[in-house]
């Protein structure tokens, strides 16, 4: 018998026990009877607290190893979202260096497009000035050539 069981059975002698007239809420209660059901009373006593026990002990590891667990998730989801912070980081840095690459290559691109411009519109200068005065030449030998006729 458990506990609950015994204690059943102890309500159940209680009501069954016969009231003494004139007495007052005194009864008679079958004393052997009582006896057993409050040794097995005690004897059942200590395994129902041994069996509470047990359930704490459980439960206390039960919830310590929650924690532990919750720890771990949480800790995984710290490294991740730094990690995930620090990609970025790397994703910005690596953007800014890119924008600042390409801007020094257009600069130099256009530095270069100028001086092969100036370096073009010079030597074409100077051509048309050498054939300028290859003209200039040609026409005063002819003028010469003209007058010797």
């Amino acid at each position: 018998m458990n506990i609950s069981e015994i204690l059943d059975t102890m309500d159940d002698l209680l009501d069954e026990a016969w009231s003494i007239p004139f007495a007052g809420e005194r009864s008679v209660v079958d004393l052997k009877k009582l006896r057993e059901l409050i040794d097995d009373l005690r004897l059942n006593v200590p395994n129902e607290v041994k069996q509470a026990k047990l359930i704490v002990q459980d439960r206390n590891l039960i919830v310590e190893d929650a924690k532990a667990e919750a720890d771990k998730i949480i800790e995984k989801a710290k490294a991740q979202a730094e990690a995930m912070v620090m990609q970025d980081e790397i994703t910005k840095q690596a953007t800014a260096k890119a924008n600042e690459i390409l801007t020094n290559a257009n600069t130099q691109a256009r530095e270069v497009k100028t001086a092969a411009s100036n370096f073009a519109d010079d030597s074409l200068r100077e051509v048309e000035e050498a054939l300028l005065k290859s003209i200039q030449d040609v026409k005063a030998t002819r003028a010469v050539v003209r007058k010797t006729q």
